[in-house]
């Protein structure tokens, strides 16, 4: 898988892996101390920078000394050979929209991430052993981390387990890298089923924090679109269609309600203002009435003091009299 494929896929689903054992740093089969060693460098740095850490954990306890991590795993080796794995390192990487539904700081997000590998991750791991297990059967220990500097995911906080090869009780063995799934016969019994691992460890982040996920952020989506046939794909493709569709049909209902709730506001609005007009149109008509009566008495008025005082018709009568005094009857 390309880089940028991986980094696309980061961005919307928990990213789960175990990393496989080599003869660095997650070499597995002698002291886990060097691993031990690598998960504790970041509070170094941090440290320095005068910037907020996180300490080593497990499912009852915080803060736990790098030294007890160290002689509680390499310990724990009951009944196994030299070149047999001691122990496993598994990276919990969440995506960039599952971290903002666990928290708005680092602090919450560390404290969020602590709860679901106690509540969620851990107990789905146990349970995928099919031997009747429990979280508290799993010896364990993590540790935050903020900084993907070092990783080709462009991700922050993510979680660094090292989880023992045996329970607590040190007589089973546990290999999550089996390939062996719910056995009951032969040299293996149990086995380990990571595609359903997955499958739970998201499921049960969705309802720890509420988390809505869409299809395109599930695993179920991805790894069918990257393992399985060109069939199932598109048939998946086109169950992602049809859901677009119902959710464009749902806002268009939604609209349509809301325009409908609109228009009754409308109509509830103009009944409101008939009953005021009825209420009050006596009263109305006789301003009306009366501002007209007094407009058209207050016109008259003044066009009766404007004809009283014409200086014009008053010379006019004057000479009418005079008329008459010149020229009397006979």
């Amino acid at each position: 898988m390309k880089k940028g494929r991986q980094d696309r896929i980061a961005e919307t689903l928990t990213h789960i892996d175990f990393a496989p054992p080599s003869n660095g740093t997650y070499n597995n089969t002698g002291s886990c101390r060097q691993l031990v060693n690598y998960m504790e460098h970041e509070d170094l740095e941090r440290i320095g920078k005068g910037i907020y850490t996180e300490g080593f954990f497990n499912l009852t306890e915080d803060n736990i000394y790098k030294s007890t991590v160290i002689k509680d795993i390499d310990s724990n080796i009951g009944q196994l050979l030299k070149t047999d794995a001691k122990f496993y390192a598994i990276h919990v990487s969440p995506s960039k929209k599952e971290l903002q539904a666990m928290g708005n700081t680092e602090q919450e997000q560390a404290e969020a991430m602590k709860r679901y590998i106690r509540e969620v991750f851990i107990p789905e791991y146990a349970k995928n052993f099919n031997k009747e297990l429990f979280a508290s059967d799993i010896k364990f220990y993590g540790k935050i981390h903020f900084d993907r500097s070092r990783s080709e995911y462009e991700l922050n906080m993510h979680c660094h387990l090292i989880v023992s090869r045996k329970d607590q009780s040190n007589k089973k063995k546990l290999s999550p890298l089996t390939n062996h799934k719910n056995t009951k016969k032969g040299t293996v019994t149990g086995g380990f089923d990571r595609i359903n691992l997955f499958q739970q460890a998201e499921q049960g982040f969705d309802k720890l924090f509420n988390y809505n996920r869409q299809q395109t952020e599930s695993f179920d989506y991805h790894n069918t679109m990257k393992n399985n046939s060109i069939s199932e794909q598109l048939k998946l493709q086109e169950q992602k269609n049809q859901d677009s569709e119902k959710g464009m049909i749902i806002n268009q209902d939604s609209n349509q309600e809301n325009m409908f709730s609109f228009n009754l506001a409308n109509k509830e609005v103009d009944k409101q203002a008939f009953n005021t007009d009825k209420q009050t149109g006596k009263k109305q008509n006789y301003n009306i009435f009366k501002n007209h009566s007094t407009k058209s008495l207050v016109g008259f008025i003044a066009s009766e003091v404007t004809l009283d005082s014409n200086p014009n018709i008053e010379e006019q009568q004057q000479e009418k009299i005079k008329r008459k005094r010149k020229f009397p009857k006979l």
